[in-house]
């Protein structure tokens, strides 16, 4: 009887007060503005490629030396391959199918191009994730990133130019590091929409 009583005094789930949303403050919306721009620079700026760059650069360049032409052919190819990854790149995106799997395709003038022949998306759903300007501003600044990355390694450059005024090292100091800043602004102001190969896909 007790228990009965307990049951009927407690107020039932629909008439239950519904929390209020609380109001975020200035340096709440400051933090998560600064992590979501954060989030936006390390799927833009080309972190897996400069990293492959990296462990390849010594050994094709021969710590900088480059005393064949075979050596200075296979770095050029390198930074070749590099720089269009960076570029194409930027045109991909991902969606999940009926079954939730991530399925990857390239942007082009009609929608998305997916790469699994056996998946298609409806025209409708395809023309949302169709090719637009700022994609060709993203793939040059992720390429110009690469490319001033590439100018401050040693090596390639030992392997090019060997003897450097010191004017010419002040400018491959200062230089990929402007570019560097100017890119990295354009892609907070400026972010990317796409969930690229090797981006971040949200569950739903």
């Amino acid at each position: 009887m007790d228990i009965l009583a307990d049951t009927l005094q407690q107020p039932l789930l629909e008439n239950a007060p519904i929390p209020q949303k609380l109001a975020k403050t200035p340096i709440q919306k400051t933090i998560r503005k600064t992590f979501k721009g954060a989030a936006n620079l390390s799927n833009l700026l080309p972190t897996g490629t400069v990293l492959i760059f990296n462990i390849l650069s010594p050994a094709f360049t021969h710590q900088g030396k480059c005393h064949t032409i075979t050596s200075k052919t296979m770095t050029i190819a390198l930074l070749t391959f590099c720089s269009l990854y960076c570029f194409i790149i930027s045109f991909t995106d991902s969606f999940r199918d009926e079954r939730g799997k991530v399925r990857h395709g390239i942007a082009s003038l009609n929608g998305l191009w997916v790469m699994d022949s056996s998946v298609k998306l409806p025209s409708d759903e395809a023309k949302k994730y169709r090719l637009r300007f700022i994609d060709f501003v993203h793939a040059f600044m992720s390429t110009l990133v690469f490319i001033a990355i590439a100018l401050s390694d040693k090596s390639v450059v030992s392997c090019f130019e060997p003897n450097l005024s010191d004017e010419e090292k002040d400018l491959l100091i200062t230089v990929p590091m402007g570019i560097g800043l100017v890119c990295s602004f354009m892609f907070v102001v400026f972010p990317s929409q796409r969930h690229g190969i090797g981006f971040p896909l949200s569950p739903n």
